[in-house]
């Protein structure tokens, strides 16, 4: 494109753009205009500047004819309130055309608190604060078509009469809502409603049956249509994955490591492999100690091309989101599955990092290469560490496979140790793992076992990911960083704050590096408070994310990182692989038919890398919030036959409503209302995240262990009620009736007196 000519006292896009991020208000034509003093040729001008500035993607126009950063918020637009977390709501764009899910928005409630529920249109103003966003209401406006998933349930009205009501999929709804049309669904189907009208009048209106939450992989299929996530592939898409998955493979452009015995250790249960490892020691005179290494990565850009029907599907869906039913893949299962699997003894396409590694473990240099490699072995964790540790391989091995794998150990032994001295952030938080049966059934839920053999993987992708980046910054490329910025200080001053509830100073003058955190969590090595202590440190972070500017990564103590080891599963991986291939000039031969040719990155993505990346970060955490409540789920589903007795429990977080606790040993969150605590008033301390009785008979903080009485675990929202087991029988006498507001000239209930409208009922408040 030829370069614009800039009119003499025209402001540079640049200027614009500053100004419109800077604004606290709605910045249109006029408002530029008036800033930058442009009158009579100088508004023509500057008219034809922002068509040229929206068709390039620098800005979206918003409505009202105002004007945002591409992919941003603008300041003032339409939200519709998404989800109620405790005393938080949380809003999303009504509008929303940029790549990946919407973002949300905690809406700053005035006046009257409650006023606003799930479904509601607001016209507010939004702002950037804490690496979050934040929204001013200013107006409320007329419903308008939000969509809820959840199940039909029936209950019994005023004389008898049978009512239907939709009772949402998300545990953090507040409300049931009366159905006003529930279509072809019947009572206990999984339907998507439409909520319609407002106040008294909101209704849902069923709009699609999603069939019985009970079904195998249902639970999954509950987190996937209320997210959205895109799980069928188009016909197209699936055709040409039938056309790559055809492409001839051959050594030529190759580097041919089929001798080598590169093996692949994942989980037991790993629906795809893409990565494998090999170490040998280094003959090199100039390395006594040390080691040669090669990380074999699947060469899934071989086989999705950019601006393809699988590239343009795969960026839509970012990742694949793993569930314990099942998999919802980014690539088709041809890809994912098939062809870029890398599995023993076939044939397969890897991007090969070769790592030179010094005796005491730095990584001394490294180079790609396109490669063709037939592993030796796929080995699970467990079988890895079994052999290594009893010195003795499985029957089904190579001769080669167990001295491969005693290498990989002597030389990840020398990463471990530059890892221990370069001093990251060590969480060791549990993983839960959902066991199923062949059925579909859960047979047990269990804390994933942390082996020396997933350190040894975790170590060696760490290696190949800070190569990646460094050999992309030698070249001057661009790079999909992976970044992990410091701590706020507002997060670190309420990390201060919880941390004297314990006696424990924490200094906000000094430098904030990992190992500041890994000395306070050894200091409670020894304490029963250790999972709240790492929980508090673990909110105290910020979220990583993927972008062209590099920020290091904090909690690997890193100053360069990107993601190279998983481009089956993850986008941005493939674009880093794509980056170095263009670096590198690793095209390899051949024209494909009905494919395009290229495989590298190419000029306009290169140039869209930070819209790409904000992309693919919305779509992270929207896959790790469908995993995460899918667990929630199966661990309810697996509680609902033990309502009634009694579980150990330790409290997770504390707030003025109540507070929350979770089962030990399976995990699970759910609510003890502060009403069901007795008759006493409680305080809440924020500072302590303690609910203390008036009269200081009772107390509950966050990491309080303690006995509760399991009432209720709903696999369809993935929601626990406890109450405290010596609860008289019907509860306290503070706890609110369901009905006791106002009421119209018919003598109906309106609005009770908490501002519910009389045909939403409160979650647990069901007779």
């Amino acid at each position: 494109m030829a370069k614009r000519q800039q009119p003499a006292g025209l402001p540079s896009p640049q200027q614009i753009l500053r100004f419109i991020e800077e604004s606290k208000d709605a910045v249109g034509k006029r408002e530029i205009a008036k800033h930058f003093a442009l009158h009579g040729n100088d508004k023509i001008a500057l008219k034809a500047l922002l068509k040229d500035m929206t068709d390039e993607g620098l800005v979206d126009l918003a409505q009202g004819r105002s004007f945002h950063k591409y992919g941003g918020l603008p300041r003032v637009t339409v939200l519709r309130v998404a989800a109620i977390e405790g005393s938080n709501v949380w809003a999303v764009p009504e509008r929303w055309e940029a790549a990946g899910p919407p973002p949300r928005l905690r809406v700053m409630e005035q006046g009257r608190k409650g006023a606003l529920g799930v479904g509601d249109r607001i016209l507010a103003r939004t702002e950037e604060r804490g690496g979050g966003h934040v929204a001013h209401p200013m107006k409320r406006l007329e419903a308008g078509g939000e969509t809820v998933i959840g199940v039909l349930v029936e209950d019994m009205g005023p004389g008898g009469k049978p009512i239907l009501w939709l009772r949402p999929a998300d545990k953090r709804a507040r409300y049931d809502f009366a159905v006003a049309d529930k279509g072809d669904a019947n009572v206990g189907d999984l339907v998507r409603a439409e909520l319609t009208g407002r106040g008294p009048a909101i209704k849902a209106k069923v709009v699609e049956r999603l069939g019985d939450p009970f079904a195998p992989r249902a639970l999954s299929m509950i987190a996937i249509a209320r997210h959205e996530i895109p799980h069928v592939f188009g016909a197209d898409t699936l055709a040409e994955a039938e056309v790559a998955a055809k492409l001839p493979l051959t050594p030529e452009g190759r580097e041919d490591l089929r001798d080598l015995p590169i093996v692949a250790i994942d989980p037991i249960d790993a629906r795809d492999h893409d990565d494998a490892v090999w170490a040998a020691p280094d003959d090199d005179a100039g390395n006594r100690g040390g080691f040669r290494a090669i990380v074999a990565i699947a060469d899934v850009s071989y086989y999705v091309r950019p601006d393809g029907e699988i590239d343009r599907e795969a960026r839509r869906r970012g990742n694949s989101v793993y569930f314990p039913d099942q998999v919802v893949p980014m690539l088709p299962e041809t890809l994912s599955a098939g062809v870029c699997s890398l599995k023993a003894g076939q044939d397969r396409a890897a991007m090969a990092c070769h790592l030179v590694i010094d005796k005491h473990g730095k990584v001394t240099s490294w180079r790609f290469t396109r490669a063709l490699v037939r592993l030796r072995a796929n080995i699970a964790y467990e079988h890895a560490q079994a052999a290594y540790d009893a010195d003795a391989p499985r029957d089904e091995w190579d001769a080669d496979v167990l001295p491969s794998l005693k290498s990989l150990w002597a030389c990840w032994k020398l990463l471990s140790a530059a890892r221990t001295a370069r001093a990251p952030l060590d969480l060791d938080l549990p993983e839960r793992q959902v066991i199923l049966d062949e059925a579909g059934v859960i047979a047990e839920i269990r804390v994933r076992d942390r082996l020396d053999s997933m350190r040894l993987i975790e170590d060696y992708m760490i290696a190949a990911n800070v190569a990646a980046a460094k050999a992309l910054e030698a070249k001057k490329s661009p790079v999909m960083y992976r970044i992990h910025e410091p701590p706020s200080r507002e997060k670190l001053v309420s990390l201060k704050d919880y941390l004297e509830t314990f006696e424990q100073s924490f200094a906000l003058g000094q430098v904030i590096t990992p190992a500041v955190f890994n000395r306070l969590i050894d200091g409670f090595s020894e304490d029963d408070r250790l999972p709240e202590i790492m929980q508090a440190i673990l909110r105290s972070q910020t979220q990583a994310y993927y972008g062209p500017a590099n920020a290091g990564h904090f909690g690997l103590a890193l100053g360069s990182y990107a993601h190279f080891t998983s481009p089956i599963r993850r986008y941005a991986d493939l674009i880093v692989h794509r980056a170095l291939v263009d670096s590198y000039k690793l095209e390899v031969p051949g024209k494909p038919k009905g494919l395009p040719e290229r495989t590298g990155l190419g000029e306009a993505d290169a140039k869209g890398l930070s819209r790409i990346g904000e992309a693919i970060s919305a779509l992270e955490r929207r896959a790790m919030e469908a995993e995460r409540e899918t667990v929630d789920r199966y661990v309810a589903a697996y509680l609902s036959s033990k309502t009634g007795e009694i579980v150990a429990a330790r409290i997770t977080g504390v707030q003025p409503f109540g507070f929350f606790a979770t089962v030990d040993g399976l995990g699970g969150d759910g609510l003890v209302p502060v009403s069901t605590l007795g008759n006493e008033r409680f305080h809440y301390d924020e500072a302590a995240r303690t609910l203390v009785s008036e009269h200081g008979r009772a107390s509950f903080t966050t990491g309080q262990r303690l006995d509760l009485r399991l009432m209720d675990a709903n696999p369809i929202s993935g929601a626990l009620r406890f109450e405290l087991p010596d609860a008289p029988e019907g509860g306290y006498r503070n706890r609110s009736p369901r009905r006791d507001g106002m009421k119209d000239k018919a003598g109906k209930h309106v609005v009770g007196k908490r501002g519910r409208p009389a045909n939403i009922k409160h979650k647990g408040k069901r007779r």
